[in-house]
């Protein structure tokens, strides 16, 4: 029973280290910036790590040409980019996030988590 109760009291420990190193993680993704291009660079879109979109840089050429389906297509193409370096960022930080951290079952919760998120 007592072999029990450290165990519990391990796990809580740990899970508290986790909550502070979760905050962390989150401020992190938010400093880190990606961008996502399309058109060969006519169109830039820069997120920070949590997905958000900081800036959206659409060369004037496109509006000269007056083709909205494009520049949707553009915009569409190079956001999905970003997008997914959001991802890569979200994983290596997570990942060294939990580095050290023995709590069975973690590693696959997080990734089912970073799934849900898509």
């Amino acid at each position: 029973m007592f072999k029990s109760l450290g165990n519990f009291a391990s796990m809580m420990k740990q899970a508290q280290q986790m909550g502070g190193k979760l905050e962390e993680v989150n401020q992190k993704l938010e400093a880190e910036r990606v961008t996502g291009e399309s058109g060969a660079g006519l169109v830039r879109i820069e997120m920070n790590g949590l997905g958000e979109i900081i800036q959206v840089t659409i060369d004037p050429v496109l509006f000269e040409k007056e083709d909205a389906e494009l520049m949707e297509d553009l915009v569409r193409a190079a956001a999905n980019v970003a997008r997914e370096k959001t991802k890569e960022v979200h994983a290596r930080l997570t990942q060294e996030m939990t580095a050290g951290m023995n709590i069975p079952g973690l590693e696959q919760a997080l990734e089912q988590f970073g799934q849900q998120a898509d």
